[in-house]
């Protein structure tokens, strides 16, 4: 529920129909936008981290509860070996070994984190990376064909990645009838 209460703070946070107004952004201290919720991604601002074409090998799904089953980022297809950038300026937070993948997450700043598996990387905990910087490689083992698995939380709730990669749509609130 707590994540489905950021999401669409996220979704309506944001005036409709374009980008946020002046008043709804304000600048933190890395020079980011931050929207009125307090996240330091504005939607559509991160880069995606591997190159182009971006197809989804799985789209996000949310767990119906915090503890449930559910797919809590996207995995986007890319080659064995492809270097992974920086979404945006940050600072490494992790990097290590989760279960039996490697990962590297990175905080954003204002509660946001980004996080990459399977990537092997030479950064360090506290390291800081400017967007479109190599944070390291990628490495088959997460889907049948090689994919890059990219999560995104806000104030420790996950959510949708494309959120941050401009690929969900704006949400419209309709008048009730």
């Amino acid at each position: 529920m707590l994540t489905l209460a950021i999401l669409t703070a996220l979704l309506v946070a944001l005036p409709l129909g374009g980008t946020p107004s002046a008043g709804a952004a304000q600048v933190n201290a890395r020079g980011h936008s931050a929207s009125a919720g307090g996240a330091a991604a504005i939607r559509g601002s991160w880069r995606w981290p591997v190159a182009p074409p971006h197809p989804l090998a799985r789209p996000y799904l949310a767990p119906p509860t915090p503890y449930a089953a559910g797919h809590r980022g996207i995995d986007i297809r890319a080659e064995d070996g492809s270097p992974v950038l920086a979404p945006d300026d940050g600072v490494v937070h992790f990097v290590g070994v989760v279960v039996d993948r490697p990962v590297i997450s990175i905080d954003h700043g204002d509660g946001v984190l980004s996080s990459f598996e399977p990537v092997t990387s030479s950064l360090g905990t506290g390291e800081e990376v400017l967007r479109g910087e190599v944070i390291g490689t990628l490495l088959a083992g997460h889907c049948m064909t090689p994919c890059l698995h990219l999560g995104a939380r806000v104030d420790g709730a996950y959510v949708n990645p494309l959120l941050f990669l401009g690929g969900v749509p704006w949400s419209v609130l309709l008048p009730a009838r």
